[in-house]
């Protein structure tokens, strides 16, 4: 089985977040996440999966020089963000397409697909 990546984007300057929605707008979108993680793992797709802080929290590091430089972020000078995602198993992209289109409903956002690279 090959393992794929499902994002969550979202845009910084239309998108609802944690922050400023109303918790009765949240409540449903986390029990259908909650949903949707449960029927993965029972299906046996489950690999891993997490929400991100916003760009705010960011911590960058750079050890590509003498020393190592850790700053402080966000360094996003995009209008998306990465607010989530699953690692997920399927045989394939059809299915790993059928697992972002449930998952897109539950989080009630757009969701990429992106499978790992073949390391063997």
């Amino acid at each position: 089985m090959t393992q794929y990546l499902i994002t969550v984007p979202h845009d910084t300057e239309e998108s609802p977040t944690m922050e400023n929605m109303d918790p009765a707008e949240i409540q449903p979108i986390l029990d259908a996440v909650d949903a949707f993680n449960e029927k993965l793992r029972a299906e046996g797709a489950w690999v891993f999966a997490g929400g991100l802080e916003p760009p705010s929290a960011t911590t960058g590091v750079d050890n590509t020089g003498d020393t190592a430089i850790v700053t402080d972020g966000p360094f996003t000078e995009s209008k998306e963000y990465l607010g989530g995602f699953w690692v997920i198993e399927a045989a394939d992209l059809d299915a790993a397409l059928a697992w972002a289109k449930e998952g897109s409903k539950a989080c009630a956002g757009r969701v990429e697909v992106r499978p790992f690279q073949d390391v063997a």
